[in-house]
């Protein structure tokens, strides 16, 4: 039966309609979208989405407020009336649609999508969707693109503006991807669709409509910056004052850690921040909070991260403990440098969640026995990693012994 509103009026079941429409507007809807649209009381939209349907909407246009409300205040005080919401495409591919699922339960929806900018884009250039990467710039840095610049990939980007695709080109040229191919596909689906290609390194498209996706064929120079997608990248990849987990150990360190999707590491003492970034280019939905007393190190930090594609990674400049107490909960912690106090590890212990992974390094036999000593006390993992590297002795070839680590590693119960 219907909720009951006010004074015991009956509700609406399924009080929402959110309509997926693209540039085509009212020529792109079936017969049941428009009996929706046209039947609604409220219609929420862009100015652009409302123009669309203007000529045939009955009810009441509800232009989104400026700034954008991810609460949708507005929707909800509305409950139980006959709302209409217009997004562009398909309402759950980046849209709104996803975001009104977070306040109003499915069965009080009525969804109809439309084609995403996504899959219209990938029809015109006769791209398989299951074998491209696709991304989101909208809002977000262009930086984001690059874990994803891996030769031949193909990669489709939903762009922020205009501008963006003169960005990205330049981007790619820098990073050595100049011969790769782009195509801009502005305002797909409507009567002012266009699709324009060019170089990267011989970009000079212009007036591109802010309605656009970004289609990328990458051809990649013998020296391009490539983001191997395994644990342990190149130490070179990172800038650094020596004071980084280097490659070997850090790919055992991330396999101890354990990433998991969306989940959120503390790199205490993150020197480069390489582990807090190899952490989050596991999976885009990873966080990392990088902590670092040093300035210096921590400017480095947001450098490295920038570079390698993960601008969200958090820094935190400070001593632990103290730097670590208004922190989110963590759900795996990394101790490398600034560990040699007890109180480090202890409040890392106790602020690491139920379930949680630790994860310990020492170089130093404070730090080691301090390891040993939580061993003893907590049970865990003991890993002793050693290192050689070949090298030249006068004409010859020899191993040196990098110094040895102590890993520890420890779930919480």
């Amino acid at each position: 039966m219907p909720a009951e509103g006010p004074r015991g009026a009956k509700l609406n079941a399924k009080w929402l309609t959110i309509v997926g429409i693209g540039e085509d507007g009212l020529a792109g809807l079936g017969d049941e979208a428009k009996r929706r649209i046209a039947e609604a009381e409220f219609i929420f939209g862009g100015k652009r989405h409302l123009a669309l349907v203007a000529s045939f909407a009955k009810g009441k246009p509800r232009p989104w407020p400026v700034p954008f409300d991810a609460g949708m205040a507005d929707v909800l005080a509305l409950a139980g009336r006959n709302v209409c919401v217009l997004a562009s495409g398909d309402p759950f591919f980046h849209g709104v649609g996803a975001t009104l699922a977070r306040k109003v339960k499915p069965h009080e929806m009525h969804v109809i999508s439309a084609p995403s900018a996504i899959s219209l884009a990938a029809a015109r250039l006769g791209w398989a969707l299951q074998d491209i990467e696709i991304t989101s710039l909208h809002g977000h840095p262009i930086d984001l693109i690059r874990p994803l610049l891996q030769p031949n990939a193909r990669i489709l980007a939903l762009t922020s503006d205009g501008d963006a695709p003169t960005a990205i080109a330049r981007l790619l040229t820098e990073l050595d991807f100049g011969a790769s191919r782009l195509t801009v596909l502005e305002a797909l689906g409507g009567p002012k669709e266009t699709l324009r290609s060019a170089r990267a390194d011989a970009f000079n498209l212009e007036n591109i409509n802010p309605l656009n996706i970004l289609a990328i064929e990458i051809d990649s120079a013998p020296q391009a910056r490539v983001l191997p997608l395994t644990s342990g990248l190149a130490d070179h990849l990172f800038e650094h004052d020596g004071q980084i987990t280097k490659r070997e150990i850090r790919a055992v360190t991330l396999s101890a850690l354990a990433p998991r999707r969306g989940e959120l590491l503390w790199d205490i003492g993150a020197g480069s921040g390489s582990i807090g970034i190899e952490w989050m280019l596991a999976h885009p939905s990873m966080h990392a909070i990088a902590i670092e007393a040093d300035p210096a190190r921590a400017t480095r930090i947001g450098h490295n991260a920038i570079a390698c594609g993960v601008p969200g990674l958090v820094i935190v400049e400070g001593s632990a403990p103290k730097a670590l107490a208004k922190l989110a909960t963590p759900d795996a912690i990394f101790i490398g440098g600034g560990g040699s106090e007890a109180g480090v590890l202890n409040a890392a212990i106790k602020a690491l969640r139920a379930g949680g992974r630790l994860v310990a390094n020492a170089v130093t036999l404070e730090m080691e026995a301090l390891l040993l000593a939580q061993h003893t006390k907590l049970g865990g993992d003991l890993t002793r990693i050693a290192i050689s590297r070949a090298s030249p002795v006068g004409s010859m070839q020899a191993w040196r012994p990098a110094m040895p680590v102590t890993q520890w590693s420890w779930v919480k119960p």
